[in-house]
């Protein structure tokens, strides 16, 4: 995504119907994320917050400019293989316990690659996939002088994209870079300019050049032996013990020398003999540190030495030393397993959360609904509704309101209030009115005729 604020602004724009999500193939949990708008930082994308409010847990850990080169490598080979006309199958293999990404498998027609993109998988150049190696991961100068080369790649940025870049080293030269299309798919497996050169210059007889008998002298032993003097010496800047034991008894088979030939020869073997153990003590400590470090469940380290040992102490190498590798390989290996039934936890936990969150929120979004429809009917029908149908209304709106009060209008809300005394109003008895009582009439005065009657009595 863009870095710069009034980029983002485009970008949002143009994907405003679009959603973008957590990528597992990056390690992720899988979430929806969001995209976040800085003046003071780059601009980057973010997880949505949890329905705590709090800040999502995700188990990703790289977020380098790196951690999606194996992507961008599928991307490249994919595209790269289609303007050949054929297609490459990629895998993102996880071999040894190594992490996602560590490696990519692109397997052609007739031939296999295994990218390493770090050092967490060792080589393997007798396997059936041909080994292309990250600008990081190292190469003894024995495999180099035993096959000629070894192809590496790079990933170069360029804006927000990462651009393919393809390397060829040799012994004692440097690494020559090339963009993909320069390179081809040949016999011998991954070409470029340089391996032409190489395969070229090593596959060429020299002239055949008619020679007399004073032309065919071979070099004195003095001579001879000046020249090994010199491989030794380089085999020994480069830390190749193979070539300087090699180099060290060709010395020693050497014939014909004079007496302070030979005290040269003597003190280089000495000297080649000294270089040889220290080597050796070196080995034995890198690999005493392997099975320390895999014993002490130490991953990181783990992993960086035994791709080192895998790299420079793979030849001879003795019953312990096999096993003591086997042993970092196999913790490794448990080490991935762990981690991925953790992320697998973290994940189901992650979903469970989101799904409880989805839930919540649809049922308040139910929950509105029947507010806002129930609000309705008694507009228009309050005022011929039954008593109880209305009391049984509007107790569900006020329970409603407890809950999602928080997504209601200020307007929805006093009219609930009013429904509430309307119907507190109408259920209330009728206030009773004093009886009045009915007196007996007095007696009519008696007319005076009667009353002279009873007095005539």
């Amino acid at each position: 995504m863009p870095l710069e604020p009034i980029e983002l602004d485009a970008f949002r724009s143009f994907h405003e119907h679009d959603s973008f999500w957590c990528g597992l193939l990056l390690g992720g949990c899988g979430g929806q994320l969001t995209t976040k708008l800085y003046t003071d930082r780059v601009c980057h994308f973010a997880h949505h917050p949890g329905s705590d409010g709090q800040p999502h847990s995700c188990g990703r850990q790289a977020r380098s400019v790196n951690s999606a080169d194996h992507l961008y490598v599928k991307s490249a080979a994919t595209a790269w293989a289609s303007s050949r006309g054929t297609r490459a199958a990629i895998d993102f293999a996880q071999p040894d316990g190594s992490p996602m990404g560590s490696v990519v498998d692109i397997r052609l027609l007739h031939k296999k690659l295994r990218v390493h993109l770090d050092r967490s998988v060792a080589p393997q150049w007798d396997g059936e996939h041909e080994p292309v190696l990250g600008v990081s991961v190292p190469v003894d100068q024995d495999t180099l002088i035993k096959r000629w080369y070894v192809n590496r790649i790079r990933l170069d940025s360029e804006g927000t994209s990462r651009r393919v870049r393809i390397g060829t080293e040799a012994f004692a030269r440097p690494t020559e870079w090339f963009s993909l299309d320069e390179c081809e798919m040949t016999e011998r497996g991954l070409s470029t300019p340089a391996v032409e050169r190489i395969v070229q210059s090593r596959s060429t007889p020299p002239p055949s050049i008619r020679v007399t008998r004073r032309d065919r002298k071979q070099p004195d032993a003095r001579t001879r032996a000046h020249v090994l003097f010199r491989r030794i010496e380089e085999a020994r800047l480069v830390g190749a013990v193979v070539v300087v034991t090699r180099v060290s008894h060709a010395l020693e088979a050497l014939e014909g020398a004079d007496q302070e030939t030979q005290a040269q020869i003597s003190t280089v073997l000495e000297d080649a003999t000294v270089w040889l153990q220290k080597q050796a003590v070196a080995r034995q400590e890198m690999f005493s540190r392997l099975s320390d470090a895999a014993a002490g469940g130490d991953v990181q380290e783990t992993r960086g030495l035994l791709a080192h040992v895998n790299a420079i102490a793979a030849h001879d190498r003795t019953d312990t030393e096999t096993q003591t590798a086997a042993a970092a390989a196999a913790f490794l290996a448990g080490a991935l397993r762990e981690q991925e039934e953790t992320a697998r936890r973290l994940n189901a936990a992650a979903e469970a959360k989101e799904e409880a969150r989805r839930r919540t929120a649809w049922e308040k979004a139910n929950a509105v609904a029947r507010v806002r429809t129930t609000l309705r009917t008694l507009r228009r029908n309050g005022r011929t509704m039954l008593g109880t149908e209305k009391g049984r209304k509007v107790a569900m709106l006020a329970d409603l309101a407890d809950k999602v009060g928080d997504q209601l209008t200020r307007s929805e809300i006093n009219q609930i209030k009013a429904w509430k005394a309307r119907v507190q109003r109408e259920q209330k008895p009728a206030t009773e009115l004093p009886v009045r009582r009915n007196h007996a009439p007095e007696p009519s005065p008696k007319s005076d005729r009667n009353r002279n009657t009873d007095t005539g009595q």
